[in-house]
């Protein structure tokens, strides 16, 4: 079985506040979009790697490929929205299970792609998440809090790489009614059909703000090997 990954690099650093894409920002010396990369070119069961970029910057994106995928990556041009941006990723790809990653999540484990493509692969769509573990309400229109909590036993809060059968995430995200999702797996739930949940891992963030960026770089030196270290032979 083929797996093709696709990795979203089409945003922008608005919430981060900078004039760049975030994803050329430096995590421990190294741009995040090549940590991204090459997490996943690092594994033999990753067949193709797309990585789905802004007009404008692929001469950029281009130069920032880590050796190790060298050959094995392609880049294709992102839309408007996310929906459209995994939809153009999706139809370049041509394995039969396709993984579809956030640019800005660098320090994804091959731990956790090995479990999201176990996970798709048995089930056709896979999801990883992690336990919600802060207490979740609802404000009234005043910002006052409502009395009633909501019961967070069964809350999760969901990551990436989403893992599908290629035919049915093409499938749901040409049918989509909502521009605007919140995540790919939103897509194949719209359509009625059930989303397996593996677990994901709390170092797997995504870098959005500066308080993220500095979050990252800690949780850098704590995952030590089990995330690629750059400037090591191979």
């Amino acid at each position: 079985m083929q797996v093709s990954a696709i990795i979203v690099a089409a945003g922008r650093g608005v919430r981060m506040g900078v004039a760049e894409n975030k994803v050329f920002l430096p995590l421990g010396g190294t741009p995040i979009l090549t940590r991204t990369i090459a997490a996943f070119a690092c594994t033999n069961r990753i067949s193709e790697i797309i990585v789905v970029v802004r007009q404008g910057e692929e001469q950029r994106v281009a130069s920032l490929l880590p050796p190790r995928a060298e050959g094995r990556v392609r880049l294709v041009r992102g839309g408007k929205e996310r929906r459209d941006s995994s939809l153009a990723g999706v139809c370049a790809a041509t394995g039969d299970l396709v993984l579809i990653h956030d640019g800005a999540r660098p320090l994804v484990t091959a731990d956790l792609i090995d479990r999201v493509i176990d996970g798709a692969a048995a089930h056709g769509a896979c999801v990883p998440v992690v336990p919600a573990v802060d207490t979740v309400r609802r404000v009234d229109e005043a910002g006052f809090l409502l009395p009633a909590a909501i019961e967070r036993v069964r809350l999760v809060n969901i990551q990436t790489p989403q893992g599908f059968r290629a035919e049915l995430i093409r499938r749901s995200l040409e049918e989509t009614t909502d521009p605007a999702l919140a995540d790919d797996a939103a897509a194949v739930l719209n359509l009625g059909i059930p989303v397996v949940t593996v677990e994901g891992e709390r170092e797997n963030l995504k870098v959005t703000t500066a308080s993220d960026l500095a979050l990252a770089e800690a949780f850098l030196a704590h995952l030590g090997p089990r995330v690629v270290r750059f400037g090591d032979p191979g």
